[in-house]
């Protein structure tokens, strides 16, 4: 086998680049020799005559190793192992001092000047390389723990930018849901929910909600109980939608739009709508209870039809809505506004997709602004 054969793990490396070794002494012939000795086993041998080409020659040459002899006319060997190890891309490199010098003191000298070994000259052959092979094998496990330290920091690093992307999107989303039914906003973060946003025509049912008696509240009320009211009544009445996948168009004070089966996709778009309309109603009579203990006198009355609308994304850069527009949005406002507290009305129409589901009376031909003609409603009642 090779001397210059490295671990496993590092054989690859060695068979295509041989291990390269620096030997820096001012007397040709030690280098001559350790060069033939080296060369011989394999190894690339790199060469300089004193202490200050020898540190040039481990930034240009980037040895494995160095042999480096001790006594040298310009920087002797202790400088440079110093020099070599204040250099934090040369403070793990191996370094072997040379010396004919006393070997105890030298010894000591060098250890304490960074060297990993010693040799005594002359030069034991069987030694050398025996010194030598060993402490390439630590450079290449050194080598192998130093690349995984970088591979593991670089996993870390993109795992953090993933976990900041990701909390990132969940603050978006967050804030989407604020505007957008929650399958709407997950949709649009993950690139599917663009082309909903789009101007669009659909069947969808409209629902209108509003508080009885807010206007007369507002005119004695003081503003903090205004908005501790609204807060809670949009609290209840928002989960109620949510729980319906309904989506809501827009908040107007005390009135809320609600419509279903765009942008997400309903099988039963007005029955999701009878069902949310009776537990708002349900849900309401317990907050008017309380409000009416603080002499608050609220009722809430609900109006909902189902027709073709157009739909998408309306407003100019920085702040979008969207908005469903057309007859069958204005029906729903009318019958709304004609529900007494604690109604819910819709149209013939409407009722008839739902009778079999709901519980429902004639409410009467109304007569609505903005219609020409009168509007057979019906007083939704309970569920079957």
């Amino acid at each position: 086998m090779n001397d210059a054969t490295q671990p496993a793990g590092a054989a690859s490396a060695a068979a295509s680049a041989p291990q390269r070794i620096l030997v820096v002494d001012d007397t040709p012939l030690n280098v001559k020799m350790l060069a033939d000795i080296l060369t011989f086993k394999g190894y690339q041998v790199v060469t300089a005559g004193g202490g200050k080409e020898g540190l040039a020659k481990v930034q240009s040459e980037k040895p494995d190793l160095v042999l480096l002899d001790v006594m040298m006319p310009d920087m002797n060997g202790y400088d440079v192992c110093r020099a070599l190890r204040a250099d934090p891309a040369t403070e793990r490199l191996p370094v072997v001092m040379v010396t004919a010098l006393d070997p105890g003191k030298e010894r000591a000298n060098g250890l304490e000047a960074g060297a990993d070994d010693f040799l005594a000259k002359p030069i034991n052959q069987p030694e050398l390389l025996a010194r030598v092979r060993s402490l390439l094998r630590i450079k290449a496990y050194q080598d192998t723990v130093a690349r995984q330290a970088e591979e593991l920091k670089a996993l870390n690093d993109s795992l953090e930018a993933r976990v900041n992307e990701q909390v990132a999107q969940l603050d978006r989303l967050g804030r989407l849901k604020g505007f957008f039914s929650p399958q709407l906003a997950e949709s649009i973060l993950t690139g599917g929910g663009e082309d909903l946003l789009r101007t669009h025509r659909k069947d969808v049912t409209v629902v209108f909600l509003d508080l009885r008696g807010f206007t007369a509240f507002t005119d004695s009320a003081e503003p903090e109980e205004v908005m501790g009211v609204l807060g809670t009544y949009h609290r209840a009445m928002g989960e109620i939608i949510l729980a319906h996948q309904g989506t809501v168009e827009r908040f107007a004070g005390d009135g809320l739009m609600v419509f279903f089966n765009d942008p997400i996709p309903l099988a039963d778009p007005t029955g999701a709508a009878a069902r949310m309309a009776i537990a708002m109603q349900e849900r309401f009579r317990p907050l008017a209870a309380t409000w009416a203990k603080e002499g608050y006198d609220l009722e809430l009355g609900i109006g909902f039809t189902h027709g073709y609308a157009t739909l998408g994304a309306v407003g100019f850069e920085g702040r979008w809505d969207y908005a469903c527009i057309g007859s069958v949005t204005n029906l729903a406002a009318r019958l709304c506004g004609e529900a007494k507290g604690g109604e819910i009305l819709t149209n013939q129409k409407t009722y008839a997709r739902i009778e079999s589901a709901v519980v429902g009376e004639p409410a009467g031909d109304l007569t609505l602004k903005g219609l020409a003609r009168p509007v057979a409603a019906v007083r939704i009642t309970a569920l079957r």
